[in-house]
């Protein structure tokens, strides 16, 4: 897992996936019902534990004693004790888990006041990730891309909070990045919600969390934490259509006669699939197939030619092309920035 991580970002360092460094108040208050619980039950083993041993110790059988200790049957203090503690711990518990629920299941209809919410859909699908950016700051998107998510930091002192609504096309999916949010699952036929809001730039990774087929293990989350004006650079380069280069003409025919239009969306051209990644600006992207290798020329290329000697199993066919058609069709791709 590290290393496909380690792969995907192109770093020369693992990055941090702990819970233990959140960087988003869901997260933050996931670990801090970790420790609690942690806490109590530790309390509670050492107690447990240390009555255990005491009572070994302390009431062992010599070799001069040849009769049974005395025996006791029923303790009405005991009794009401060992009842009503667990009783009040586990009332406690509830209690916390209650609170820490409602902190990280908020509505997204309301958020808060004179914050800068961003809207995304996530959709599942076997094995990539799907976001329709809805809406941000009250104004409509309408923006599709695939794998990589950007999202506005909270500088300023203004929150941006980030209202995610999960869905799933084929299986069950979880969306899990560690330092951000707790898993919550995507489910076919379900609808569900999470949330999270961060003042932390960078690039925060997860994984789907769910067992989904054979790619699972290789369906990564990449969330890319921008200042709001990089965020809103980006906006504003994702509404454009695709780029017509005069010099890749010949790749774009070759791209809109082959059955690839049946499945990829390409805006501003005939291609208009919805059941694969939208290719409008796939060169905007850092990594291929949700996050195993680098969007560089030479895997776009593998890709084309056999996705399935990247990706085994994965729902795109090779089609048998020539490695002149080949070419022309990543010349192509190059140019959709």
């Amino acid at each position: 897992m590290n290393g496909l991580i380690l792969l995907a970002d192109g770093a020369t360092s693992v990055q941090n996936l702990s819970i233990w460094s959140p960087a988003s108040p869901p997260a933050e208050s996931i670990r801090s019902l970790f420790i609690l619980v942690l806490a109590v039950t530790a309390a509670i083993f050492l107690v447990v534990e240390g009555v255990l041993l005491y009572s070994i110790v302390r009431f062992r059988r010599r070799r001069a004693e040849g009769t049974e200790p005395p025996q006791v049957y029923g303790s009405m203090p005991i009794e009401i004790a060992w009842t009503v503690a667990p009783m009040l711990i586990v009332f406690l518990l509830a209690l916390i888990l209650t609170r820490t629920e409602f902190e990280v299941r908020v509505n997204p209809d309301t958020p808060p006041p004179g914050s800068k919410p961003l809207y995304v859909t996530v959709i599942g699908h076997q094995w990539w990730w799907e976001y329709v950016y809805d809406k941000y700051e009250g104004q409509d998107l309408g923006i599709i891309t695939a794998n990589e998510l950007h999202v506005p930091a909270g500088d300023d002192g203004v929150p941006r909070p980030v209202y995610l609504t999960l869905k799933s096309a084929d299986v069950c999916h979880s969306f899990w990045v560690p330092r951000l949010a707790g898993k919550t699952d995507l489910i076919p036929g379900r609808t569900n919600h999470m949330w999270f809001q961060t003042s932390q730039h960078g690039l925060f990774l997860g994984q789907c969390a769910e067992y989904c087929g054979t790619q699972h293990a290789h369906m990564l989350l990449r969330v890319n934490v921008d200042s709001p004006e990089h965020f809103q650079r980006w906006l504003d380069s994702q509404r454009q259509p695709a780029a017509d280069d005069p010099a890749a003409r010949a790749g774009r025919g070759l791209f809109l006669s082959q059955s690839c239009v049946n499945c990829h969306r390409v805006r501003g051209t005939s291609a208009r699939g919805t059941y694969a990644p939208d290719l409008t600006h796939l060169m905007s992207r850092q990594t291929l197939a949700a996050g195993m290798v680098p969007n560089t020329r030479d895997q776009l290329q593998k890709w084309v030619t056999d996705p399935r000697q990247i990706k085994t199993g994965c729902l795109m066919p090779a089609f048998g092309l020539s490695g002149q058609q080949v070419d022309l069709l990543v010349n192509y791709l190059m140019t959709l920035n």
